[in-house]
């Protein structure tokens, strides 16, 4: 009898450590999805904030990039010296961030002399 409740004792330890294994793996699953995609967030904020610097249309030297990969949205921030640029600027982030909702608050404020 003492060796079956022995074989039960580890047969049911056994299933503990497997459900925690599992688990374990879920966890590790899980948080790995959420490293890719804060990742790619901050690829897209990269690609974005490039791709302004380098665009002529815009003067970026004011302009913050914003990517939040939890509501795949790309926010632009800052000042730019007109309502031209602040379209233009929207636009490349449009570009840029493929699948990403871009809100647009850069303000119009003209260049300081």
């Amino acid at each position: 009898m003492s060796k079956k409740i022995t074989g039960l004792g580890a047969l049911i330890v056994v299933a503990a450590l497997s459900g925690a294994c599992a688990n374990t793996v879920q966890g590790v699953k899980q948080d790995t999805e959420k490293i890719a995609e804060k990742t790619g967030a901050a690829a897209n904020t990269v690609d974005v904030k490039s791709a302004l610097i380098a665009d002529g249309r815009v003067d970026a030297s004011n302009i913050n990039v914003d990517t939040s990969a939890n509501t795949k949205t790309v926010v632009l921030k800052g000042t730019v010296p007109d309502a031209q640029q602040r379209t233009t600027a929207e636009a490349i982030a449009r570009d840029n961030a493929e699948g990403y909702t871009i809100t647009n608050q850069l303000t119009v404020a003209a260049a300081k002399e």
